[in-house]
């Protein structure tokens, strides 16, 4: 029924759903100016649902015999429509749809005048560009899109993850929903098992040019029959708005000069490399399965395992490994490397994508470090140090357990003694004994309840039914013949039956056999467990994921953190910040690190970098800013690093050092790499007499602003990050033609930027201007 309402609605221009005269905030390449007027607006056309987004795009799908089955007139009835457009504004802004719908217009362009454009075929990409140059004259320019083009933008990767998403190969990560950094790492450190040989396809640095943009077309048109929506894609890419550059590293990091329509756009060009690799797969281990097992002796204590073949693709980053022979990781490597650069038109770097040992030699892959371990490293055993601070702990439990026991006896003691008292006053009072008083049965419940505990804990203490045992056996006369001759048979039974229940009660020996036979069974556990480790070690290899330490430490050093000798310093650009923006900038630093890194097996390393190196540096930061001393200034902060915020309450932007001891790999997602907050600082200008700029952030209609000037880190160094021997390997970089440029911020998402909870790809960049430095 849904399905049959949007298929009408895609046919009937005047359609009351589809109606809106929502006006939002167009940028500007120019300064903004104060006189810019604003009109409220109202819509009546509301943001599409998830669940109604894919249903519009799948009723674009036609089967046909002829033709194949293909999505059709997807600009017409998908992206020109004044809701989808809405649906693409909101995930710009990253706003709920009940707040999509009241936004003030500054400078407006109206989203049912830009789906009438889109659908009659009108609307302009080279007029939506903007050209950014760089503070230095031999920079490189860039060409970005303004807020119209990037809703257009995102209307095109919206259709596109409904139609390629469930056609996809499983190992394709990045691009994609619930498909990140971590859930590849994950996917590596449960399921990679036994790997003997391995490589990653590392790609030469280079751009995608004319023939790379038409073999993706030929590839959009197996599925699309729309000319119109693949021709925008290719003008986009005409215009250098949409760039994909291979073998950087500024994919998928959320930078301005990467679009989000590039991630799915690459998993669509390499669809074809990845069914190749899946169908090797599959065909390896269907062969694998079928070898004869009855070649191998029953005598023997050789164990056959199948060869797999296991591959993870995060955008241009290919990772293959076998637990097969050399022989077939070779063939496997042959093959891929040849399709990727016969048919894909790429070139491979040939040194770098080389085969290497799992066990010996250690990868790159996402920005970390991999290499096959026994089970062991993973989960090592307690050593004898653990050991011993184990026992330590246990002893010191059982005291105060002891301690609790006889603090508890001494309390009821205390108590008996006064109900007692208080029962032989009332019975003195009283005409006579009585024994039916009211308090009666409460008394016998509270003192039968303590005798049943203090026997409880009487039968488990040994020492006490030895000593028992002992005093009520000893000198046991009774059991002399000529003695048990003369007394009556009555006395003689009741003393044996007597001497029986001791037995049966208070003998040790039984208790003391039940403790060996419990100690044996603990040390035939242990015994068991090492047997398993030890084979486990032998036969088996997981993958181990670490941070590059060396390289964290040379970015910490690089960005200025530490000096020479790798001891905290400060940073002198964050002087002229105020204290609550100096913390929240080295707390997005932080917490970007740490949510990285939380997947990695020597993630307490990371921990140490952040809990010391960049909590320190932040203290002398701040030291040097107020010219005090160290000490005052973690007497003023503390440790923590709290401040107080506009409404006199005290944060702590920073992690503390409970939550930097108490984070792990329990909640793995996405996360953003460190080096947009690393080569990132915003400077506030001096002048407080500035006009109210509009905030530069997607749809945000505050006014209540601040003006801030960009600069990055390698400007400041003057490094060129393509230099990897001054620049840290694998670290991305901002484009340079950001450097200098001034942006206006409000507060909200000022804190948001610095903290990590947007990036510069979530701002129109466009909206800056340039100003000469004082």
């Amino acid at each position: 029924m849904l399905r049959t309402a949007l298929r009408r609605t895609a046919t009937t221009a005047n359609s009351p759903l589809f109606c809106s005269n929502l006006a939002y905030p167009i940028p500007s390449t120019r300064r903004p100016t104060s006189s810019s007027s604003s009109k409220p607006s109202t819509s009546v056309a509301t943001p599409l649902t998830q669940s109604q987004i894919k249903t519009l795009v799948l009723s674009q799908y036609t089967k046909s015999t002829t033709r194949g089955s293909k999505f059709t007139r997807l600009v017409l009835n998908v992206v020109a429509q004044p809701a989808f457009l809405l649906s693409a504004c909101q995930n710009l802004a990253k706003l709920s749809p009940e707040g999509m719908g009241q936004a003030p217009t500054i400078g407006s362009f109206s989203v049912e005048d830009m789906a009438r454009e889109i659908a009659e075929n009108r609307f302009k990409v080279e007029p939506c560009c903007v050209l950014l140059t760089p503070s230095r004259k031999k920079g490189e320019s860039l060409v970005l899109p303004d807020l119209r083009l990037k809703v257009l933008i995102e209307a095109l990767r919206m259709v596109l993850e409904v139609v390629y998403d469930e056609r996809l190969m499983t190992f394709c990560y990045g691009g994609r929903v619930g498909m990140g950094r971590h859930t590849a790492v994950r996917y590596l450190k449960n399921s990679v098992e036994n790997a003997t040989w391995w490589f990653a396809a590392k790609f030469e640095r280079q751009s995608f040019e004319v023939s790379h943009m038409e073999r993706l077309c030929r590839v959009l048109e197996e599925k699309i029959d729309d000319c119109v929506f693949v021709e925008l894609i290719r003008k986009l890419f005409n215009s250098n708005v949409v760039r994909i550059e291979l073998g950087r590293f500024s994919l998928g990091r959320g930078f301005p000069q990467e679009s989000g329509l590039c991630g799915i756009l690459i998993n669509v060009y390499f669809s074809g490399l990845d069914r190749e690799i899946q169908e090797f797969r599959l065909r390896v281990n269907r062969e694998s399965r079928n070898v004869d097992a009855a070649k191998i002796p029953m005598s023997s204590n050789v164990s056959y395992r199948p060869a797999k073949v296991y591959a993870v693709r995060y955008l241009d980053e290919i990772l293959i490994a076998t637990s097969g022979s050399k022989v077939l990781m070779m063939d496997l490597r042959k093959k891929i490397l040849d399709r990727i650069e016969s048919d894909l038109g790429l070139k491979v770097d040939g040194m770098r994508s080389t085969i290497r040992s799992t066990v010996s030699d250690k990868l790159e892959f996402l920005g970390m470090e991999l290499q096959a371990v026994p089970p062991s490293v993973l989960n090592p055993p307690m050593t004898e140090k653990e050991v011993r601070a184990r026992k330590k702990y246990l002893r010191q439990k059982e005291v105060q357990a002891q301690e609790r026991r006889n603090a508890r006896e001494r309390n009821r003691r205390k108590v008996g003694m006064k109900i007692l008292s208080h029962l032989f006053r009332k019975l003195k009072r009283s005409n006579g004994f009585r024994l039916d008083l009211p308090i009666e049965d409460e008394v016998q419940a509270i003192f039968s309840r303590w005798a049943d505990e203090t026997v409880q804990e009487f039968f488990h203490s040994l020492e006490e039914r030895y000593n028992w045992h002992r005093m009520l056996t000893a000198g046991n006369f009774m059991s002399l013949r000529h003695i048990r001759d003369q007394l009556p048979a009555t006395l003689v039974d009741a003393h044996d039956e007597f001497q029986a229940q001791i037995d049966k009660h208070l003998s040790p020996y039984a208790m003391m056999a039940a403790l060996e036979e419990e100690e044996r069974e603990k040390e035939e556990e242990t015994e068991r467990k090492y047997a398993d480790q030890t084979a486990n070690d032998l036969t088996r290899t997981l993958i181990k994921v670490d941070a590059p330490i060396q390289l964290v430490r040379k970015a910490v050093k690089l960005a200025g953190f530490t000096n020479n000798m790798g001891r905290p310093r400060p940073i002198k650009l964050l002087l002229a910040l105020e204290d609550a923006d100096i913390i929240k900038w080295y707390a997005g630093v932080g917490r970007r690190w740490l949510e990285y890194f939380c997947c990695c097996h020597n993630f307490r390393t990371v921990k140490i970098v952040v809990s010391y190196h960049l909590r320190f540096s932040c203290i002398l930061t701040l030291q040097a800013k107020h010219e005090s001393t160290k000490q005052e200034a973690i007497k003023h902060y503390t440790k923590d690093l709290i401040v107080t915020d506009e409404g006199e309450n005290k944060v702590a932007y920073f992690p503390t050092e409970k939550e930097v001891k108490m984070m792990g790999d329990r909640n793995l997602s996405n996360p953003m790499p460190i080096d947009g907050a690393l080569t990132l600082a915003l400077v506030r200008l001096a002048s407080d007499v500035e006009p109210p700029y509009p905030c530069a952030a997607h749809f945000c209609t505050e006014r209540d602003t601040r003006c801030y000037r960009i600069r990055l880190l390698q400007n400041r160094l003057n490094v060129n990050p393509a230099n990897d021997e001054k620049w840290v390997p694998g670290m991305g970089a901002i484009h340079e033609s950001f450097n200098r440029k001034l942006l206006a911020l409000c507060p909200r998402h000022r804190d948001d930027l610095f903290l990590g909870g947007i990036t510069l790809h979530d701002i129109d960049i466009t909206t800056c201007w340039e100003q000469d430095a004082d």
